[in-house]
């Protein structure tokens, strides 16, 4: 079905199997919901924190990863108002390993702000969400719906392939996403609109699957379009990715005895507020030799040591590549100015991103 054949379909009257499929999806949700730690049970009231607090936590991040630091939050700021009342730092350091570390500070921010301004208590509209730091369209609408059951459809990748296969979507994401918003919308219920997002999720995280979808399991088998024409696994259809261009840098691990040479990034920017150990400029094509001038200096500092091999990691919009150089201080050297000395046992207490955890591993190997 092209966009604008299922835009027509969707003008016409709806086709009694058609308005069956927001029955047949609570149906098959009530016999096989994930239990997810954040997820109330059936029949408790959603807790608009942890609905949140996940929502924020698993953008761009699998459930498997989130799990662990859903509970380790949960279980040391278990409302919205200790998490509010934390230090960004703290928050940091909880987040380290979780990636895109924006959503960490957006994270303490919101917090804030809901504590500051809404007494601890989240705004139940999407309009009112939307106002609050690092809530976006769907996360606000995620949050309506399923804490608030207001009448909303949040689309998140799940939603977006069992709805693109179920209508098969012809047009590209990102380009679709507008169409397959109002084709979503048609999957909601007269009442529990947030038992039918989750439905729809938990369709596309066990059933309609990117791969090998188990159709002959789904509740809305006889009416899937890619079902029929046997395309499931060509939707969602996706533009082809544009890779970034390769940076290149250099990290200098300076130790002092038990102590690891540190500093903070800067608020803004990647990474923001994330601890590292000192280093170059990430930029393509840059020669070793150019980044290795940007080492720290130190008094008393032994020669630098290039480790062998690169760090890799890959960002967002780009692949990152780290010449490792080490160097061991004379006790009682001086951190530079902005920099300072952290006992290397603790350091799995550190705001550290993965980047850097893969750097100090690769230097102290």
């Amino acid at each position: 079905m092209s966009p604008r054949s299922a835009l027509k379909a969707k003008s016409e009257p709806i086709q009694p199997e058609a308005s069956a499929r927001p029955t047949l999806l609570l149906a098959w949700y009530d016999r096989h919901r994930r239990r997810l730690p954040w997820r109330a049970m059936p029949g408790q009231t959603s807790d608009p924190y942890r609905v949140w607090l996940s929502e924020i936590m698993l953008q761009q991040t699998t459930v498997k990863a989130v799990g662990p630091y859903f509970e380790k939050f949960v279980a040391r700021w278990p409302d919205v108002t200790a998490l509010g009342r934390a230090s960004l730092d703290d928050v940091l350091r909880m987040w380290a390993g979780l990636g895109y570390y924006s959503r960490a500070r957006n994270l303490h921010a919101c917090a804030a702000a809901v504590t500051r301004e809404h007494g601890g208590v989240f705004p139940d509209t999407e309009e009112g969400l939307r106002a609050l730091p690092g809530i976006g369209p769907y996360t606000a609408a995620a949050i309506a719906a399923i804490a608030f059951d207001r009448r909303t459809m949040p689309v998140d990748g799940n939603i977006e392939r069992v709805v693109s296969r179920l209508f098969a979507v012809e047009e590209e994401l990102p380009q679709a996403k507008p169409l397959i918003q109002q084709l979503a919308a048609t999957l909601l219920a007269g009442a529990r609109a947030g038992d039918s997002a989750q439905a729809l999720m938990d369709l596309g995280a066990s059933i309609c699957t990117p791969k090998k979808p188990a159709c002959s399991l789904c509740p809305l088998n006889e009416d899937c379009t890619a079902r029929a024409l046997a395309t499931q696994e060509t939707f969602p259809r996706k533009a082809p990715k544009k890779s970034g261009t390769l940076r290149r840098g250099a990290a200098f691990v300076v130790t002092r005895g038990g102590e690891l040479l540190v500093r903070s990034r800067p608020e803004k920017g990647l990474l923001g507020g994330m601890t590292e150990v000192p280093g170059s400029d990430w930029l393509a094509g840059q020669e070793d030799a150019t980044a290795k001038q940007q080492a720290p200096e130190l008094k008393g500092l032994s020669r630098w040591q290039r480790k062998v091999g690169v760090v890799t990691h890959v960002f967002t919009h780009f692949p990152l590549e780290l010449v490792v150089y080490t160097a061991k201080a004379e006790a009682r050297t001086r951190a530079p100015e902005g920099m300072r000395w952290v006992p290397i046992a603790t350091l799995a207490g550190e705001a550290l991103p993965n980047v850097m955890r893969k750097v100090i591993a690769h230097a102290l190997d």
